[in-house]
């Protein structure tokens, strides 16, 4: 009987990697991880608190349900879990604009759609001079953001004339991991950790102060980069587009030895 041929070994056989969202990105990330041979490790280093103005946050859910607006733009995959905590219902005749593919596969993986993603420039100033294109006309844009986002995407669609709500959809506030994670990280268990967000990197770096030369941070695109080197991590790898999918290329293609023996799962 002829032996069956020998399988190639995937790129990142061995190699544990933390990814530092959970709920539905996080699993879908973890699939990603395994079928190029990785060990996933899930630790949640954000989350969102609820706003300080709820009421202001439910009256605007309420008026997206009932048609008010023609575009509800999205710049972080954290606005999507809080669209599916309120299970905010989008009507057909609203327009869903996420700022990049992360936060467009969070939206799906919940069962919302995207109907516009940036195509060059995965920011809130590429996504306001996208929609102004597309938008020659008065429009009436929902945008939904943290407590701490900057208001270009307000002022750029409120200069061209659309009419704007901008409501405060969450305050981010940082989840501390376990003190196993945070043993893993620190004795170089943990051989890659995924950045992506800012958020996500002050986080990284104010919970794992003594990373390990040897390990790898990817950061998912280079706004996250930029984001990652303030908060002062060193980034090894950049994607070139900010998705899921081109950061783990991006992590995969990277030079790695293989992981430790005493390391394997």
């Amino acid at each position: 009987m002829n032996a069956s041929p020998q399988q190639p070994a995937k790129p990142l056989a061995g190699w544990r990697v933390l990814v530092p969202r959970g709920g539905p990105w996080g699993d879908g990330v973890a699939a990603s991880l395994r079928k190029q041979g990785a060990v996933p490790v899930i630790a949640p280093l954000i989350n969102f608190a609820p706003s300080n103005d709820q009421a202001t946050l439910e009256e605007a859910l309420r008026d997206l349900a009932d048609g008010a607006f023609d575009w509800l733009t999205l710049t972080s995959a954290t606005t999507v879990d809080v669209l599916y905590a309120y299970r905010a219902v989008i009507p057909a005749s609203t327009k869903v604009a996420a700022v990049g593919e992360t936060t467009a596969a969070a939206l799906l993986a919940v069962g919302y759609r995207v109907d516009l993603v940036p195509e060059r420039d995965n920011s809130a100033a590429g996504m306001a001079e996208q929609l102004i294109a597309l938008e020659p006309e008065p429009r009436d844009v929902l945008t939904l953001r943290s407590e701490i986002a900057k208001p270009v995407l307000t002022r750029m669609l409120s200069e061209a004339g659309h009419r704007v709500r901008s409501v405060v959809a969450y305050r981010t506030v940082g989840v501390p991991v376990t003190e196993k994670i945070a043993h893993d990280v620190r004795s170089g268990r943990i051989n890659a950790i995924l950045v992506t967000s800012g958020s996500v990197a002050e986080q990284v770096q104010s919970q794992f102060p003594d990373i390990p030369p040897a390990t790898l941070i990817a950061a998912i695109g280079p706004r996250t980069a930029k984001d990652a080197r303030r908060a002062g991590l060193s980034v090894d790898v950049v994607a070139d587009r900010q998705t899921v999918d081109a950061l783990i290329d991006a992590v995969a293609q990277f030079p790695l030895p293989h992981a430790a023996d005493e390391f394997a799962p």
